[in-house]
């Protein structure tokens, strides 16, 4: 059985032998897919196996529904298309597209839209290689348990996002974000949890295993999330299979144009919203949001070149009136907009906000710019009523060449600061509404805490005794001077 380790180097050198044909932006949607098939294709042969001992050699009984997670029709397994020389992207393509139709409810369309026929982009022998390197072991759940595998999958997420610049905020969220957001939400079993933007799906994913974790019961936890990117949303999908997880429902859409879960004519409510939502899109329709058939434009309506709000909105209106929470990570420029002063005061008198907190700078891939985190509940604990949390954890951050992340450390502090129902001198403060709508409805963080160098603090004795020092020190070095200038005089 391999480690961890050999497990995650095996499954990324694949990603090494299309160094050269294809730009790394491009590997995700040719290695996901091709990843996903060899696993259901494996774990079918293991289940047919121990049903064919089950049942003394019954083949029509090995081969019934039943005993299997998924189905494989018959010239749609692996070893069909290993089989195959020439027009290996056909082979490929038709058989992913034979196993998505015998799995209609579930696996519908999960291959994405890759061109696997384009032999310019990769060639036969390109893909027979590929074929052949996730042929050298098996994928079966004996061998690799899903544990192992997800977290193998989350490996790989990692590293198509380090290789593939621009893209990458569009399917993943720094992970150590990522368990902050999770450790504030403390999902409990039972709960439903939502990603209007859902990504690679590593916000909702994250939910199920802190519960598992935590030995809570994690399989009732329902998942929903949205994402508009066909491949994007079909890499979730694979991703929550990858890890066990098939209560989920992750729909491809436009959340803003047409949001997906809906119940008796109006959006679906929820327990727990966790989202890192493109920002500052300029591409949406803003005249349709005037008009909201869902009523999400509760504040107003956002500027063109700037979605934010819409999506802010869109969260607020989807909450459980009851017990409802947010945590939604922005770039800073979303707490101080003069152009959205009116959106925000009435979101700030909504009396939802719980918290504010700044994060350091490099948390977005290949962006410099500050994040932060709003938190909201629609059932605030009477203690935080009519005041907000501000949090300032900039200089909480392990920074890198292209990507910083949070450090266990910098996690517990910054979280324990969210717990606590006192101030902490540097680092955090209970503002009221009142005093932040009278300062223009601002939510800048640095208004309310402010970053200081405990070594550099004085009292008003040390800045005294500090400069009748300094006097001393003058008046000698001048008396020695003076002295100096007598001599050569003489």
């Amino acid at each position: 059985m391999m480690t961890q380790q050999e497990l995650e180097k095996y499954l990324w050198g694949a990603a090494v032998a299309l160094r050269g044909t294809i730009d790394a932006g491009d590997y995700k949607q040719y290695i996901f897919p091709l990843l996903f098939f060899k696993r259901i294709c494996d774990v079918y042969d293991e289940e047919y196996e121990r049903a064919l001992a089950e049942s003394d050699g019954d083949i029509a009984y090995a081969e019934f529904a039943e005993n299997h997670h998924f189905q494989v029709p018959a010239g749609a397994h692996w070893n069909d298309v290993r089989n195959v020389t020439v027009n290996v992207g056909v082979a490929i393509q038709d058989a992913m597209r034979a196993i998505e139709k015998a799995n209609p409810e579930t696996l519908f369309g999960i291959f994405g839209d890759a061109s696997w026929t384009n032999k310019e982009r990769l060639s036969d022998e390109t893909l027979i290689n590929l074929i052949e390197h996730y042929s050298q072991h098996k994928l079966n759940l004996s061998t690799v348990p899903d544990d192992k595998l997800g977290n193998a999958y989350e490996y790989l997420i990692k590293e198509f996002a380090d290789d593939s610049g621009h893209t990458a905020a569009e399917f993943y969220t720094n992970r150590t974000v990522v368990k902050l957001m999770t450790m504030i939400m403390d999902p409990q079993p039972g709960e439903s949890v939502y990603d209007p933007t859902c990504g690679s799906g590593g916000l909702l994913l994250n939910c199920a295993l802190h519960l598992k974790e935590e030995g809570k019961e994690y399989r009732n936890l329902k998942l929903y999330g949205q994402e508009i990117n066909l491949l994007t949303s079909a890499i979730a999908r694979m991703n929550m299979f990858m890890h066990g997880i098939e209560e989920f429902a992750i729909v491809r859409g436009d959340t803003l144009a047409a949001p997906a879960f809906i119940e008796n004519d109006e959006l679906k409510k929820f327990n727990v919203i966790l989202a890192n939502p493109p920002y500052s899109i300029k591409a949406w329709d803003r005249k349709s949001f005037e008009n909201d058939p869902y009523g999400r434009n509760l504040w107003g309506t956002p500027p063109q070149g700037c979605a934010d709000y819409a999506f802010e909105q869109h969260i607020q209106k989807s909450l459980d009136s009851e017990n409802g929470r947010s945590i939604c990570l922005w770039p800073q420029g979303i707490l101080d907009r003069n152009s959205e002063d009116d959106i925000r005061s009435e979101f700030i008198k909504s009396d939802r906000i719980e918290a504010v907190i700044g994060l350091g700078r490099n948390l977005f891939y290949n962006s410099g710019m500050e994040s932060c985190l709003i938190i909201s509940n629609t059932n605030k604990k009477s203690s935080r009523k009519g005041k907000i949390l501000f949090i300032n954890a900039s200089d909480l951050v392990k920074k890198e060449k292209t990507i910083s992340y949070l450090e266990d450390t910098h996690i517990a502090k910054i979280f324990n600061a969210y717990r606590s129902e006192h101030d902490i001198d540097g680092l955090s403060k209970m503002v009221s509404i009142d005093e932040i709508i009278d300062n223009r409805a601002s939510l800048n963080i640095s208004l309310y805490v402010n970053k200081y160098d405990e070594s550099h603090e004085h009292t008003f004795a040390d800045v005294l005794q500090n400069w009748n020092n300094s006097g001393s020190e003058l008046k000698k070095s001048m008396e020695s001077l003076f002295a100096e200038l007598g001599s050569h005089a003489v």
